[in-house]
């Protein structure tokens, strides 16, 4: 039997109640209005953290898989595979081709289908390269060929963030639109910390590997098919848990033709200007990090060093939204940028030149400022994006008017687009980075990140900081 909450909304002039069945775990939502205090208090904000909470682990293992190969290339030469360093370099960039494509595809449907089912859907799939992976990595004579198509595979589990934030933002209120996303997307990317820091350790573990040991040069046996087998249980369960936890919520449903509009959107496009500036570094530097590691400091362990940097960029994030939400997204993203431009300008400081063998140290506390910075640019640039579109849309209308009611309906459904479009083209930093450092001079690809990120600097500054701003976020 269906129960009611009195509600202060009204439609129609008369006085509206909320029917909490639809609220209960794996239904379909069909009112949602986050931004009246009282549906808020005593309804919304328990549904909307459960799904929050139930999204975050879903999305950190869709970045697990996403990165395994930015940790797994490392050890393959070890076991015998003749990959040649700037084949192992494309095989850690891959699959951020394939994330960022498939991000575009995601941002789209997530909406149409449903927080619910999509979630659960995009993470089973998920089982898929898992398998393949830990089939195909007990043989080195594996094809490179084949070892490039379950990279491109694995890809597909960075474009479940571009549903994931778009689906969870509707879910919150735009006082708490920042600090959601910062959690959501912050946690979801300490998936790549988890899988560089957990793999050295899980390919050691014969007691759950399934398959035969490798053995490296020395004799150690290791089991690098535990990298992958270890995680296929975890996402079975975490799509089941989002199937009969989450929910729907029909009022974000969104056909692609209502969606499309954002391309028209001047916005749109400087801010995922500026999200590839912080996300396309943050996710680029993750995946490329354990092979410049052992490239360019032989010395030093990938296993005790590689996962840190990625680590303090997601709960950085986590804090950038929040801070964000207190200080104005702009300021924020402005000072992200100054942070990120000089930390390479010191990274490149401590680069091995000439017959100088570089200094780790002063490398790695730089590249750790670069990571922190742009963790925090990932949640205030996040911030900015329905703040920007609400006051475009909202300008010089009356509250509680149809015309308010319709644009701010127009507002969420675009900023929700434009979260998922920006996060999509970001996520090819995660292709090109580690392609860089495998096609150029690493010194020469760091001054050019120097540069892009003065860029991004000029036009948080001129549209969103400055007085008299277009946007201002």
């Amino acid at each position: 039997m269906s129960s009611v909450v009195q509600g202060s909304r009204t439609t129609g002039g008369t006085p509206a109640s909320y029917d909490t069945e639809q609220y209960r775990p794996g239904r379909a939502i069909t009112d949602w209005e986050p931004e009246n205090e009282l549906f808020w208090k005593t309804i919304g904000r328990k549904v909307a953290n459960r799904n929050l909470w139930i999204a975050v682990p879903a999305l950190l293992v869709a970045f697990v898989v996403w990165q395994v190969w930015s940790v797994t290339a490392t050890d393959l030469a070890d076991v015998g595979f003749a990959f040649s360093t700037s084949q192992l370099f494309w095989l850690t960039a891959v699959p951020g081709l394939t994330g960022g494509t498939a991000r575009i595809l995601y941002t789209f449907l997530g909406p149409m289908i449903g927080q619910r089912r999509f979630t659960a859907l995009s993470t089973v799939v998920l089982v898929v390269p898992l398998i393949w992976l830990g089939i195909a990595i007990q043989d080195p004579t594996t094809p490179y060929t084949v070892m490039v198509v379950i990279a491109a595979l694995c890809g597909i589990g960075g474009a479940n963030f571009a549903s994931s934030l778009a689906n969870i933002g509707f879910f919150f209120p735009k006082a708490k639109k920042g600090s959601a996303t910062g959690i959501n997307g912050g946690l979801g990317n300490l998936g790549v910390s988890v899988v560089q820091l957990l793999t050295p350790i899980v390919i050691t573990w014969s007691t759950i590997a399934i398959g035969s040991a490798q053995h490296k040069a020395d004799g150690t046996p290791v089991y690098l098919q535990n990298a992958a087998f270890v995680w296929v249980p975890v996402v079975l369960v975490l799509a089941a848990v989002a199937w009969f936890g989450q929910n729907d919520l029909k009022v974000a449903s969104t056909p692609f033709k209502q969606q499309k509009v954002i391309f028209t959107r001047k916005h749109n496009w400087l801010m995922t200007w500026l999200y590839v500036g912080t996300f396309g570094s943050f996710i680029g530097f993750a995946a490329a990090l354990p092979m410049l590691i052992k490239t360019t400091f032989p010395d030093h362990s990938v296993a005790t060093y590689a996962w840190m940097g990625p680590a303090v960029g997601a709960l950085a994030r986590w804090a950038g939204g929040w801070i964000a939400d207190k200080w104005g997204g702009a300021r924020v993203t402005l000072l992200s940028f100054a942070g990120m431009a000089l930390s390479i300008v010191g990274v490149t400081t401590f680069l091995p030149s000439g017959g100088d063998g570089g200094d780790f140290r002063g490398f790695f506390l730089c590249f750790l400022a670069a990571f922190f910075f742009s963790g925090i640019g990932n949640g205030s640039t996040f911030r900015q994006i329905p703040v920007i579109f609400r006051g475009t849309h909202l300008k010089g209308l009356t509250e509680g008017t149809p015309e308010h009611a319709e644009a701010l309906k127009r507002a969420e459904r675009e900023s929700g687009a434009v979260t998922g479009f920006t996060s999509a083209m970001a996520a090819y930093g995660f292709f090109f980075i580690p392609a860089l450092f495998g096609s150029v001079a690493v010194t020469t690809a760091m001054w050019g990140f120097v540069a892009f990120y003065l860029s991004c600097m000029v036009v948080t500054w001129w549209f969103y900081a400055r007085k008299g701003a277009e946007a201002p976020s």
